[in-house]
């Protein structure tokens, strides 16, 4: 898909390596320029635990099938090679802040001139304008909490619960990858690259954008209920007799409900007035949803399961993490791939990235790099001799 398409990423963490490890999955030769001590998520658990677990599934996740090379960029020698190789990419992929690119000389104004087909991928916590375009984050920080997000998952009154981290890091990467595509398109018929720019928080306000909408047009926003007082009990989680939660998927409350009270054998709710339409369910909300509570509590979730297909009754299982990876219906549409270990010894399963294409084949094109696993060869394309590449090593510019 993208092979012949040269990706150079100074990135760490998640956001930025997210959208380097897709470009990767589709083919793309990615080389990411490392620290000597790595990018940071390498230690994960560390960090979070100070577990000594050498493993990192998340960075093997973003970082799999990419070259690893290591340059200290606070040498001069090693910022030179940098400057090289960005120079001869299509892509240069960052989410270092816009003050330490600027610095490095590694910044969108600097770079341009000289490398006017530089497709300049940029991501940062809260955008490359404004008084805080420089302030460090995480998809914690500014995706979930500086956008709204995190506060309208909760009800009111109700301590927030903690997010997952990563899953606004995810959803930048892919954001990112689209503009990169774009941009590269774009270049293919005027023969310029030009920079590509988003934020955690833009992604994440993009995200919330139906709430954020809602405000901005007519001043409100609607409070979020708790499972008990639903706005639709038709659409809302439920627990089955052997304390399995689904979703009740009805949206089109008008369309469903008559087949939710035929699944639950109450064909006589579809008359009485409490429930005749959508207005009449939300004032009887509390009601209603005791009432399938109660019915719900009779059966196991597999005999529900087959009581809501045969009625074309839309639903979905709330799946725990070990249901997820045994699931067939992932498994069926290619959601977890096999990815090569380090040293071709054996393999592990993995997320895949998330599209597919109907002509090409697409997945992990090798194992995540061991730390300037690639340093030398990288070099070596670069036209360095192996007595330069031994004396930036001697100087500590390279490893």
């Amino acid at each position: 898909m993208l092979e012949g398409v040269r990706v150079v990423e100074l990135a760490v963490w998640v956001a930025g390596p997210g959208a380097g490890g897709i470009l990767a999955d589709w083919g793309a030769d990615v080389v990411k320029i490392e620290p000597p001590e790595g990018d940071p998520c390498r230690s994960l658990f560390m960090h979070l635990a100070g577990l000594k677990e050498p493993k990192s599934p998340p960075f093997d996740l973003d970082n799999r099938g990419k070259r690893s090379i290591v340059l200290d960029l606070r040498k001069p020698e090693a910022l030179e090679v940098a400057r090289t190789l960005v120079a001869g990419a299509d892509v240069f992929l960052s989410n270092l802040r816009p003050e330490a690119l600027a610095k490095l000389g590694l910044d969108f104004a600097t770079l341009s001139p000289a490398c006017p087909r530089l497709v300049y991928a940029s991501v940062t916590g809260y955008g490359l304008r404004g008084p805080e375009r420089d302030r460090a984050a995480y998809d914690v920080g500014a995706f979930w909490a500086r956008s709204g997000a995190e506060h309208i998952m909760f009800p009111t009154g109700v301590e927030p619960h903690g997010v997952r981290g990563g899953f606004g890091d995810h959803v930048t990467a892919m954001t990112l990858v689209s503009g990169i595509m774009a941009a590269l398109y774009q270049r293919e018929r005027s023969g310029r690259g030009q920079l590509v720019a988003t934020s955690l928080l833009r992604t994440g306000l993009y995200c919330v954008g139906w709430d954020t909408g809602i405000r901005l047009r007519f001043g409100t926003v609607a409070p979020t209920a708790p499972r008990t007082q639903p706005l639709n009990p038709v659409l809302n989680q439920y627990k089955s007799r052997d304390a399995r939660w689904f979703w009740l998927l009805g949206l089109e409350a008008e369309r469903h409900w008559p087949k939710l009270a035929r699944v639950i054998e109450r064909t006589e709710l579809v008359a009485d007035e409490r429930y005749t339409d959508a207005r009449a369910r939300r004032r009887n909300t509390a009601g209603l949803t005791a009432l399938l509570d109660a019915a719900f509590a009779t059966r196991d979730l597999a005999d529900w399961a087959e009581r809501f297909d045969r009625e074309d009754l839309w639903w979905a299982p709330v799946q725990t993490q070990d249901e997820v990876v045994s699931d067939p219906q992932v498994r069926a549409m290619n959601g977890i791939v096999t990815v090569p270990d380090y040293g071709g010894l054996g393999s592990f399963e993995a997320v895949a990235t998330p599209l597919e294409f109907s002509a090409t084949a697409v997945g992990p094109k090798g194992p995540p790099p061991k730390l300037g696993e690639h340093t030398d060869i990288v070099l070596r394309e670069l036209g360095v001799s192996d007595t330069e590449i031994a004396e930036l090593r001697a100087q500590g510019a390279a490893r």
